[in-house]
């Protein structure tokens, strides 16, 4: 189901006094309901939401890295601002945006992080060298998590 009918249904919901609502297409179907003024979207088909499943492997994938970024350096790591998969270029033939021991400005791009088919262009928030590169092209990343070190 396309994430723009499950949007445009929230918006039909918040706009009327109906409570809950539940479509299906095929083998997916969701159910919005309204819950003390907040919406919510709770798909009944796992193909719909693998959101659920996410938490569970953050603490896992959080963990590894942090070992790589010492407590001096964490304070300087670029952290993915979503939920989404780290790649380290622009396509998949093209060159990483940036490798370790490079310098960069403020404003340049050293990322993507792709979050709901969308490609988020990372940027430095500060000039520095590149120290240290925290996450695996095509793997996926979580809130907060250091993607690139720029001391």
């Amino acid at each position: 189901m396309d994430i723009r009918k499950v949007k445009k249904l929230i918006e039909l919901l918040e706009a009327s006094s109906v409570d809950e609502i539940e479509i299906k297409e095929g083998e997916e179907s969701v159910r919005i309901s309204r819950n003390k003024g907040m919406t919510m979207a709770a798909p009944m088909a796992a193909p719909l939401m693998p959101a659920p499943m996410a938490p569970a492997p953050a603490a896992q994938v959080a963990a590894p890295a942090a070992p790589e970024v010492g407590s001096a350096s964490s304070a300087n790591a670029v952290k993915s601002p979503m939920v989404g998969t780290f790649y380290r270029s622009p396509g998949p033939e093209a060159a990483a945006f940036v490798e370790v021991g490079q310098s960069v400005r403020a404003g340049d791009v050293l990322c993507i992080v792709e979050a709901m088919k969308m490609m988020n262009q990372i940027e430095a928030d500060h000039a520095g060298t590149v120290t240290a590169i925290h996450a695996e092209n095509g793997e996926p990343v979580e809130f907060d998590q250091p993607l690139i070190t720029v001391e």
